[in-house]
């Protein structure tokens, strides 16, 4: 855990910028998606795709198969900035995955600076969102993120997503990066110590 929270940033300068397109959406609505993240072509940006095999890859035994479902819809826009801009998320159509939520998880899986657009052209819930971010994130950038942090920052998001649905977005968002930063701050190493951190942060937030 603290080698994924302590993962440094890194800076790409012959980064470019990278769509990644939902393999089972229509001819159509890939074009949609294109015209919405203002990509005219592949002279302005690569185009990858993600597969629902690849969405299940990721999340399988971390998300409910009702929240992963069985076609790969969700796009992403990614464009790796220089280090110290930060992240500047946005999402579309997107009901279940928040812009907070992809944003910290994308910190987790070493992500820290870039703009990132997560969309749809249909409401889905946006659980397969941060796997199209990653694997767009490494083809634009040639450099392939740790495999542990891209694991915790799937587990992170959907942690983060059911316990919003309990007590609120704003405050599972609040509570994961308060976690996030105590582990870090206090050089937290073992499950106990942890342990404690969430259980302190849990009864602050009662």
């Amino acid at each position: 855990v603290l080698s994924v929270l302590l993962i440094t940033s890194i800076v790409y300068a012959d980064s470019f910028k990278v769509v990644s397109l939902g393999n089972d959406l229509t001819q159509e609505q890939k074009q949609s998606m294109l015209d919405h993240f203002g990509v005219q072509g592949e002279d302005e940006a690569q185009v990858i795709v993600v597969t629902n095999e690849e969405e299940r890859q990721y999340l399988e035994g971390i998300a409910p198969i009702s929240k992963i479902g069985n076609r790969a819809i969700s796009c992403a826009y990614v464009e790796p900035s220089g280090e110290g801009s930060g992240l500047d998320v946005s999402t579309s159509n997107l009901t279940w995955a928040t812009k907070e939520m992809i944003a910290s998880a994308m910190t987790t899986a070493g992500i820290k600076d870039a703009t990132v657009v997560a969309a749809a052209p249909f409401p889905v819930s946006g659980t397969a969102a941060l796997t199209g971010i990653m694997k767009a994130f490494e083809q634009a950038t040639g450099k392939k993120l740790n495999i542990d942090a891209k694991d915790a920052a799937n587990r992170e998001m959907i942690t983060t997503g059911e316990l919003g649905e309990e007590f609120g977005q704003d405050n599972a968002i609040q509570f994961m990066n308060e976690i996030k930063k105590e582990v870090v701050q206090n050089k937290a190493k073992t499950p106990d110590d942890i342990r404690a951190i969430i259980e302190k942060i849990a009864k602050h937030y009662d």
